[in-house]
């Protein structure tokens, strides 16, 4: 690959990446063929898989917040034989979590919504964490046990479920926003702060992240074919946001504000 593209170029194709666009929109925009930025694209994913898997440890946070977001390979669930389920295709679930503090997201987990790969996300976030936490979800009924088996009694854990109205025209119901009605909040394991129970950080990192990872834009012809490709995408995307990506709120980046990193990150750094 370093032998095609030169440093610049692979730098202006990830950086494009990064930020939402298409692998078709890149290269009409660059002139660099779809399957070299393609290939580009996954390993430096790859590579940025690592890079978060060696950064993200020891982590001083106080409070998580845990959600998944939808998207599909190849084809929706209900489109997909038995033949195409088991080579991959149909419905994924990206399992993310947030400090709500710093806006870092030190783990995720690509996979099915069913209770082996919470469990499998919680074990993951727990390595990641050197203090007790007070940890936010919705109410998956996998976590509960999930939680129990990754943090033991060392957490204060709660669920909170949020009631939407449906809109009253029919046709609407797909595209026009909800308007909360109520909000539940349970707490599961140790002494949650009512006050700190709360999933609303993560679930503006999931626009966050549906915008700057065109993969899991809503109505889009730009999925995935293949659930590796998908994976380095989200890496890649996770990478930028916490080491390259400035921030509005804190005004610097998330490993910035966690003091993993002491400055910004470019480009050139995740190449």
């Amino acid at each position: 690959m370093a032998n095609v593209l030169s440093k610049e170029k692979q730098a202006i194709v990830i950086g494009a990446l990064a930020e939402g666009n298409s692998i078709r929109s890149i290269e009409r925009l660059s002139g660099i063929h779809r399957d070299t930025i393609m290939r580009l694209g996954v390993s430096v994913g790859e590579h940025c898989c690592q890079i978060l898997d060696q950064k993200m440890r020891g982590l001083k946070c106080s409070h998580i917040e845990v959600d998944e977001i939808w998207g599909f390979i190849g084809k929706k669930q209900r489109h997909a034989s038995k033949e195409d389920r088991r080579s991959g295709m149909g419905d994924v679930w990206t399992f993310l979590a947030i400090d709500p503090e710093t806006k870092l997201m030190p783990s995720f987990l690509v996979g099915k919504r069913d209770r082996y790969h919470a469990v499998t996300f919680m074990e993951d976030l727990a390595s990641r964490l050197d203090s007790r936490i007070q940890l936010s979800t919705d109410a998956l009924s996998a976590y509960p046990d999930a939680v129990e088996m990754a943090f033991g009694a060392e957490i204060d854990y709660a669920q909170i479920v949020k009631e939407y109205s449906a809109p009253a025209v029919e046709d609407q119901r797909k595209y026009s926003p909800a308007h909360l009605t109520a909000v539940y909040k349970t707490a599961i394991v140790g002494d949650p702060n009512p006050d700190k129970v709360c999933t609303s950080y993560i679930e503006r990192a999931n626009l966050t992240v549906r915008t700057h990872c065109k993969r899991l834009a809503r109505l889009t012809l730009a999925f995935s074919k293949k659930l590796p490709n998908f994976k380095a995408a989200i890496a890649l995307h996770l990478a930028y946001y916490n080491f390259v990506k400035t921030h509005g709120t804190i005004r610097c980046t998330p490993a910035m504000a966690a003091g993993i990193e002491s400055s910004h990150w470019t480009i050139a750094d995740l190449l």
